[in-house]
């Protein structure tokens, strides 16, 4: 396949007589299903690359026109398929693998600048004493505030050995701190877990990777070792954009029954026409060795769990969220997911660059599907008990240009509402609020799922509808008895208030 999309380079360079057979028409027909290619168009895209290369203003490099016609024709299907040039391929891979060049240290924004949520122990960062909360205001001298994240990121990654400089605000200094690191292979643990208090533990997964589940085993073993009588257990996965799909399967499975089935998947190529079930051969690839899954204590699988998910709940964390929903194995806490119920095959085009391209929608063990709409939670909790602060913020799958549309069920109706005073609105909030740590004592969201699960009550918030008027406080809170899993009773002495 490699050769057939480098051939596609001599359209630009001859004549339309030789198209078919530079691009060795009758095996890509075949594969195609006997569908012509549209030499007309091949005709177009010859003319226009001729023109660009005699009529542009300056001169343009062939190899950059071509990547960048392919690019298109990639990106242009949906917001998830795209062309890997060597940098994205190498990215892609890196954050499979849980591995990646860098300083160590995990961050998210602040007041538009880069906050340190946590040092990767051991790493560059660690060891030069960068701390939680610190702030990052400069890269090699050079102010980011206004920077994306992705962009910040993208600058504090680099070669390995290469040096860096960041200068950092810290509350506890009078004077910014300016420090050089050196980049080095980090490798990345995507699985956190620590015992909130006695009998209850918290256990976050931040990405599916390709050492997601054996690091899973490991911590909570680790959880068992300090509380052998654990009587609940909050499985968070807010803000975890997704990853390898034998990743979640893996950790669906060590909460549900032996051998059920976790996700479905079908598109147009009989191999995306799958089900996935909770056996060893589904979540380690149909590699050699034992089952990582063994060596969890039994009682695992009937410990009460609340999972906890956000709007930047995506992809391989919803097949974890909808599975668990479904055989009611957990109760589902928090707002409405990301919504992204589509499945991305990469294909290596070249040894340094490939295609990710969507291949197959999926589906809950109901036959949910995820596609545009999301995992709706059973117990409706935002993140503050203000407000869901710059979550409500966020783009959905549903908001995203050209997204795949659901074929289950029509896309919910937006809300119809003064979208900017709305959004002004949500910001001031979202301004007032602190920078949240996940785990800790101020997590509003994790206070609630381990009311749940000692039956004590829980603050919810009304969903939105296109019923729903969008006031001053956009919900209202009521409290609600977490006596039973799912039907809980709403405590009558609390009425609705608005805010």
């Amino acid at each position: 396949m490699g050769s057939k999309l480098k051939n596609f380079g001599l359209i630009g360079f001859g004549v339309v007589a030789g198209v078919a057979a530079s691009l060795q028409y009758s095996a890509l027909a075949q594969k195609m299903g006997g569908s012509p290619l549209p030499l007309e168009k091949l005709s177009e895209f010859s003319e226009v690359f001729g023109m660009i290369k005699s009529d542009y203003v300056e001169p343009v490099d062939d190899e950059k026109l071509l990547t960048e016609a392919m690019n298109g024709m990639v990106s242009s299907l949906d917001p998830h398929s795209a062309y890997l040039d060597k940098r994205a391929f190498k990215e892609l891979r890196e954050g499979t693998e849980g591995k990646f060049v860098g300083l160590g240290v995990e961050v998210g924004m602040e007041d538009g600048y880069v906050k340190v949520v946590s040092p990767i122990e051991d790493s560059p960062a660690y060891r030069a004493g960068i701390q939680p909360g610190d702030l990052i205001t400069r890269i090699d001298g050079t102010p980011i505030k206004g920077l994306s994240i992705d962009d910040a990121v993208k600058k504090m990654r680099g070669e390995p050995n290469s040096k860096i400089t960041l200068t950092i605000a810290r509350k506890t200094e009078d004077k910014p701190i300016v420090v050089t690191l050196t980049r080095e292979l980090i490798k990345q643990h995507s699985v956190k877990a620590k015992v909130i208090e006695p009998g209850y533990a918290w256990l976050r997964i931040s990405q599916f990777q390709e050492p997601t589940v054996e690091d899973m085993v490991k911590k909570i073993n680790a959880l068992y070792a300090q509380e052998p009588a654990l009587k609940g257990l909050v499985l968070d996965l807010r803000n975890d954009p997704g990853g390898v799909l034998p990743g979640a399967v893996g950790v669906s499975a060590a909460f549900l029954p032996k051998d059920v089935a976790v996700v479905s998947t079908n598109g147009q190529v009989e191999d995306s026409k799958r089900t996935y079930f909770a056996k060893r051969e589904f979540y380690t690839n149909g590699t050699g060795g034992g089952d990582p899954l063994a060596k969890l204590p039994a009682a695992i699988k009937t410990v009460p769990i609340v999972v906890l998910i956000n709007t930047g709940t995506a992809s391989a964390s919803e097949i974890v969220a909808g599975a668990l929903q479904d055989y009611r194995r957990a109760i589902v806490l928090g707002t409405q997911s990301f919504g992204k119920g589509s499945v991305q095959t990469v294909h290596q085009i070249s040894a340094e660059t490939g295609i990710k391209i969507t291949t197959a929608r999926y589906y809950t063990p109901l036959g949910r599907a995820i596609q545009a709409k999301g995992i709706t939670p059973d117990l409706h909790v935002e993140e503050t008990a203000d407000g869901d602060g710059f979550n409500a913020l966020r783009s959905r799958e549903a908001d995203l240009v050209k997204h795949l549309s659901n074929d289950k069920e029509a896309e919910a109706e937006k809300v119809m509402v003064d979208e900017l005073e709305e959004e002004k609105r949500l910001v001031a909030l979202a301004k007032k609020s602190k920078a949240l740590e996940y785990g800790s004592k101020d997590d509003f969201q994790l206070t609630q799922a381990l009311n749940h699960l000692k039956g004590l009550p829980v603050k919810l918030f009304a969903m939105k509808t296109p019923d729903t008027a969008v006031n001053a406080a956009a919900n209202s809170a009521v409290t609600q008895s977490a006596l039973s899993p799912v039907k809980s009773k709403v405590d009558k002495k609390s009425e609705p208030k608005k805010k």
